[in-house]
């Protein structure tokens, strides 16, 4: 079955190409495009899709915006922001308003179906040219971890696995599998791992797991 998407970019070219580019894929399956952040929220809110992807610099309202709007109508939708230019701070707002995704548009077909699939199935992405710019914003800034990084709990070799697996994009249903474990266990020890280093999201976890060494991006 394929992945339902809306794809909101300004840039008419560049959103078309985008939208022909995946349903060569045969794995994408594009429901709806919008031209700027205000109609893109319509379009999510009517089509109710699996992936949204989403420009950041957009007129009328900008991709913080939509990101905003989708986090105070309780919309969970998995969004995964497409940029043209790292811009450190617009990708860290972009993480902090609750995005999963950060890609630049030069990434490959492949690449980008497999961000998509990635985000539909729970999981998250960030394109590691941009996660040593995310991790020097943060490193120090953090209101949700103390100096010392970790509690004075550190992760368990099993732990530090599963954030290992979470940096590569995989939902709880795949670290299942690859590490034998039922999908509940999986999903405590995702909570353990949320809980020790004092984050609360999955993106967070693996921004947290790369500053302190614990994974290699």
């Amino acid at each position: 079955m394929s992945v339902r998407v809306v794809v909101v970019d300004d840039q008419t070219l560049v959103r078309q190409g985008i939208v022909g580019l995946l349903r060569l894929s045969g794995e994408v399956e594009v429901v709806g495009q919008a031209s700027d952040g205000a109609e893109g929220l319509e379009i999510v809110a009517r089509l109710r899709p699996d992936v949204v992807l989403l420009d950041l610099r957009m007129p009328v309202l900008d991709g913080l915006g939509v990101l905003a709007a989708l986090a105070r109508t309780g919309d969970h939708t998995p969004v995964l922001v497409l940029t043209t230019f790292p811009d450190d701070d617009a990708l860290i707002a972009a993480m902090r308003a609750g995005a999963r995704g950060y890609l630049l548009k030069d990434v490959s077909l492949d690449h980008l179906v497999d961000a998509i699939s990635t985000l539909a199935a729970g999981g998250t992405v960030i394109q590691p040219s941009v996660t040593e710019a995310l991790v020097r914003q943060l490193a120090g800034t953090s209101t949700e971890v103390g100096s010392a990084g970790l509690t004075s709990e550190p992760l368990t070799p099993r732990e530090t696995e599963v954030l290992r697996l979470l940096s590569g994009g995989y939902s709880n249903r795949e670290i299942a599998a690859a590490m034998f474990l039922a999908e509940g266990t999986v999903k405590n020890h995702v909570s353990a791992v949320l809980l020790k280093l004092g984050v609360r999201d999955r993106t967070r976890a693996v921004l947290r797991g790369l500053e302190l060494g614990l994974i290699q991006g």
